[in-house]
């Protein structure tokens, strides 16, 4: 249910590529719309549009100033999900761009998995899957997370395997056809790192990676502490398809407490064998396949999605 050993390979390279400072973004035009907002003040989760998982759990011992409750994913040692399980979801209406912003708040002994990739935290699928489909092998999972190696360094990365032309693998497609898929396995068309690996039952899978140069969620108490609450935003654009063929056009973005630690605006999300794919779910999925090396929690509050930044 990952993207695995791919994100440690990659990891020189993307950092490498992110190393100078990334510009100031454009605004978002203020028509963004805000598509559902979730603050985790009761437990009616079904009442608000989640379905899948309504057992996530929440907590009044922390949360934001304002708020009385946050999620609250604790992973016991060696477990690779919250105490709660597996994904909560929430439909919401289909955009070509996407915004998500929540507040988020580490234990103390957070360490993440433990390794060069994961874990992963959220994740935004498309109107091209079903709503109950797993997230690491679709037509579009994009992921929102951090990679904590003695500090947190913000993530954003794409999977689309099922678009995988499985009988060309490795082979570079992309001035042949559009039924192929964006993430790697069947080339490259943004420039981007990308991964391919296989799967069991003989299906390869692929992904994308974008890191910032240097962590955000700090190890020790003062500016950036993981142990204090922190602002997460991220926002994905599909990219363009003109004359059939789908243009190097799409952003990705991350801002952490206001600040743009990732920005790229030349990336292809999809190609032309998908004109109309649209964003339109999200999954709140913490998630450590190799399992959880300590005991440790994660708390979230005031959770938006919005077609672009309010």
């Amino acid at each position: 249910m990952s993207y695995r050993h791919w994100l440690a390979l990659l990891a020189p390279l993307v950092l490498a590529a992110v190393a100078c400072k990334p510009p100031s973004a454009p605004a978002q035009p203020s028509s963004a719309t805000i598509l559902f907002q979730e603050t985790f003040e009761d437990d009616a989760l079904a009442s608000r549009g989640w379905y899948d998982n309504l057992a996530i759990a929440t907590s009044t011992a922390e949360h934001i100033t304002g708020s009385t409750r946050a999620l609250e994913a604790h992973f016991p040692a060696g477990a690779t999900t919250p105490t709660w399980g597996g994904a909560a979801r929430h439909l919401f209406t289909e955009t070509e761009s996407v915004y998500l912003s929540y507040w988020v708040k580490y234990s103390a002994s957070w360490v993440g998995s433990g390794q060069l990739y994961q874990p992963h935290e959220f994740q935004l699928l498309t109107n091209e899957d079903n709503p109950y489909t797993g997230p690491s092998f679709t037509h579009l999972t994009t992921y929102v997370e951090h990679n904590y190696q003695n500090g947190g360094i913000p993530v954003l990365a794409l999977q689309d395997g099922v678009n995988i032309d499985q009988s060309h693998i490795l082979q570079d497609l992309t001035a042949l056809t559009e039924n192929r898929a964006a993430g790697g396995c069947n080339g490259n068309a943004d420039g981007y790192p990308t991964d391919c690996y296989l799967l069991g039952g003989g299906l390869y899978n692929n992904g994308k990676v974008w890191k910032a140069s240097q962590p955000s969620f700090l190890p020790s108490p003062g500016t950036g502490y993981k142990g204090t609450w922190h602002f997460v935003e991220a926002y994905f654009q599909l990219n363009s398809v003109a004359n059939s063929r789908g243009v190097p056009d799409g952003i990705v973005r991350y801002w952490f407490d206001g600040q743009l630690v990732i920005e790229h605006a030349n990336v292809l999300l999809r190609t032309g064998a998908h004109p109309t794919m649209k964003f339109n779910q999200l999954l709140v999925a913490p998630y450590i396949g190799d399992g959880s090396p300590v005991d440790q929690t994660m708390w979230v509050d005031n959770l938006t999605v919005a077609t672009g930044r309010p």
